[in-house]
């Protein structure tokens, strides 16, 4: 009997065994090329690139490498953007270990301008039928947007005229003399006049050949794209040897990419994407809030809310809901203008309109102010938005939209405000003295009356009759003196409820 017990009792050395031949199994499936998942962080660049569009895709790149991704993919739609922003961008990408893949998709979309340089900064540059890059020319001529080159990539410093200074170039290998005595004459037709014009092009020139040489992409067909603002479509580029891969899906790109062998901080990098496991990186609360801000429409809109907000309080001490939303929204508009580029005169003009506007419901002028604050409005919105920076810029068609819409709203505001100032009390012993009541009663000495809802003692010195319309001439406490209501153009009180 005790033998049989001993047999029949359950053993846990199978099930040890078992979980140890999962465990095993598990990992030669991982270790087979395509049950391996290959991470691939995945962004979004869409409109122009400003400061929040900088943030958010470095913090992404830093992302991609905290979690040892396969690839970091930038998925771009982008007419250009501010130059500081770009270069803080690029330096991201020169300074990954993990490969960057920028990828110009969907079908329709544009790598222009700031868009060109990420490209040819990236590791790997695709593009989506029907798209296009280039026109990378400098926008903005001032030159103290532009920061130095990052210090990891070397520089071609180009001379354009002798006057430009005074140290020379060696021919690079293959050059000849025949080219460089074309130069001059090619030069002046696409160089600015100015010293600082040239300084800052031919920064930007011997940037982005840099960025083109350092992937061995076609570095002077990117040298045109800054002096000629040279575009090409997707097709074009791939057969100019500006891009690697032509493909109409993410699925094509990772199938094209993968195995791929590409030069990164940590080396040389082999891009593995044949079971790519996808990790969208989203920006989080901050940086949208930062990226609605960065809209010029948004910006003025903040910005007109808070001063009438603050306009409001001011004619009506004490209100707070509308002095605290201008607060608020003022302050907003104040840190997105911080993001964009912004001209302060149009913001004085802007304001200058608001004021006129102001002045004509005050001081009626048969519309001259009102004409005036609207004109300035409009010319300050387009002058405060109009860096000539692509993705930047403002509708002018919203612009006057929302200057007569708020001339309307302003003038609106202001003449009720002064029709309450002047109707005078509406509470208190000032608003009873002349007012209009109906006898209760027969009484010639004391009786009651009715008035604004209520019945209230009154004295008279003449006899008085039930419904008979009285006038209040004084008050005393809460004893009403009144009097027969004779007098032309007195309305009719309301009659008590019987």
């Amino acid at each position: 009997m005790i033998a049989l017990m001993k047999t029949s009792r359950p053993s846990t050395i199978p099930s040890r065994f078992t979980a140890a031949w999962l465990l095993a199994a598990a990992a030669l499936l991982a270790a087979v090329p395509g049950f391996a998942q290959d991470r691939v962080v995945q962004l979004e660049i869409k409109g122009g690139i400003g400061v929040a569009t900088a943030e958010y895709v470095i913090k992404g790149i830093d992302y991609g490498n905290e979690q040892n991704a396969n690839l970091i993919v930038l998925n771009t739609d982008t007419p250009g953007g501010l130059v500081t922003a770009t270069r803080d961008i690029i330096q991201a990408i020169l300074g990954s270990d993990v490969p960057v893949a920028t990828y110009v998709t969907p079908a329709g979309a544009r790598a222009d301008s700031a868009g060109t340089y990420i490209l040819l900064a990236s590791h790997v540059a695709a593009m989506a039928p029907t798209t296009h890059i280039g026109a990378a020319t400098p926008v903005s001529m001032t030159g103290d947007d532009l920061t130095p080159a990052p210090e990891d990539i070397g520089r071609r410093i180009r001379e354009t005229t002798p006057e430009d200074s005074g140290d020379e170039e060696p021919a690079a290998d293959g050059e000849t003399q025949e080219g460089d005595a074309d130069a001059p004459a090619e030069e002046p037709t696409v160089l600015p006049g100015s010293a600082m014009d040239r300084k800052v092009l031919n920064d930007a020139i011997s940037y982005i050949r840099t960025l083109a040489e350092r992937h061995g992409r076609n570095a002077d067909w990117a040298e045109r794209a800054v002096t000629e603002a040279a575009t090409l479509t997707a097709d074009e580029a791939l057969e100019q040897n500006v891009i690697e891969y032509l493909v109409a899906t993410h699925d094509e790109l990772f199938a094209a990419v993968n195995g791929a062998t590409v030069e990164t901080t940590a080396g040389e990098v082999t891009i593995a994407t044949a079971n790519p496991e996808i990790d969208e990186f989203e920006p989080n609360w901050r940086l949208r809030l930062l990226m609605v801000l960065s809209q010029p429409e948004i910006l003025l809109l903040l910005g007109l809310v808070g001063v009438y907000g603050l306009i409001l309080e001011g004619w009506n001490p004490g209100a707070l809901v509308p002095g605290t939303l201008g607060a608020i929204c003022l302050l907003l508009a104040l840190y997105g203008s911080q993001t964009i580029p912004i001209n302060y005169a149009g913001v004085a003009l802007i304001l200058l309109g608001v004021g006129l506007m102001v002045a004509e419901a005050f001081a009626p002028s048969f519309g001259i102010l009102g004409l005036g604050g609207i004109a300035a409005f409009v010319f300050g919105a387009i002058l405060t938005f109009d860096s000539g920076i692509p993705g930047f810029g403002i509708s002018i068609a919203f612009v006057v939209a929302l200057a007569i819409t708020a001339a309307l709203f302003i003038v609106w505001v202001v003449g009720y405000l002064l029709k309450l100032r002047n109707r005078g009390a509406v509470s208190g012993s000032e608003s009873i003295v002349g007012g209009l009541g109906v006898a209760l009663e027969d009484f010639d000495d004391e009786g009651k009356i009715w008035l604004e809802g209520e019945a209230w003692q009154a004295r008279t010195r003449v006899p008085l009759r039930k419904d008979q319309e009285v006038l209040v001439t004084a008050m005393d406490g809460l004893v009403l003196d009144v009097e027969p209501a004779t007098h032309a153009g007195q309305s009719t009180a309301a009659e008590p409820a019987r």
